[in-house]
């Protein structure tokens, strides 16, 4: 009986240790605030493979850009406009040497906003660059200034936002509405673990049922050697 209540008691010391982790454990930033990079097909939109700086869209194409708070890709908001190319661009005239280029922003909700700033209204612009113009290039030809960090993370178009650069956004997350995604991607050198070191209530759990279950072999072990 002794034996039994000390097997019990250990065990229950163990499984109310790793209760109060859980409860203590910081709840998971939102994501990050920043400007995502799409290329358009019809009225779809696909998370561009490549940013800006490298990627070279051809005669005809179409690319957004979207400013909003988000975990990471699969969780980034789209443009919400569909922005075809001939609404953006049929007023632009070909021009031999050059390539046309549909350029639609979207300056995210307020929601999305950084704090004291308004997002400016959605807007789109064709852009007649060079062939061979990357499409941070064609950017450049229509939205004006931008601003980027020293390791060429693209932080502001047309002036906005005026301050921040892909900052963490903590709390519940921001910037969704009806009927459209929720915010924008997390850069990829981020870890997906955003507790800051403490291991998930996911990660605890599992914890916990090992520590048991090990307990509990332990005590039946000793009770066939007894």
């Amino acid at each position: 009986m002794r034996a039994a209540g000390i097997r019990g008691g250990a065990v229950a010391a163990l499984v109310t240790v790793l209760l109060a982790l859980l409860g203590t454990a910081p709840a998971q930033a939102a994501g990050y605030r920043y400007w995502s990079f799409w290329q358009g097909s019809g009225s779809r939109w696909a998370y561009a493979t490549q940013g800006p700086g490298t990627a070279r869209p051809g005669d005809g194409d179409v690319i957004g850009f979207r400013f909003a708070v988000s975990a990471d890709s699969s969780d980034a908001a789209k443009p919400r406009a569909t922005g075809g190319f001939g609404a953006v661009c049929d007023s632009t005239p070909a021009k031999d040497g050059a390539k046309r280029v549909a350029v639609v922003l979207d300056f995210g909700t307020p929601a999305d906003a950084p704090d004291g700033e308004t997002p400016p209204a959605a807007r789109s612009a064709c852009a007649q660059v060079g062939e061979d113009a990357t499409a941070g290039e064609a950017l450049a030809a229509v939205a004006k200034p931008l601003r980027y960090d020293s390791s060429a993370l693209l932080c502001a178009i047309a002036g906005y936002p005026r301050t921040g650069c892909g900052e963490q956004v903590s709390g519940q997350k921001k910037g969704t509405e009806k009927g459209t995604e929720s915010a924008s991607p997390k850069p990829a050198a981020e870890s997906d673990d955003e507790g800051g070191g403490v291991p998930s209530a996911g990660l605890l759990g599992g914890i916990a049922a090992v520590v048991v279950l090990g307990a509990a072999a332990f005590w039946q072990a000793r009770r066939r050697r007894g």
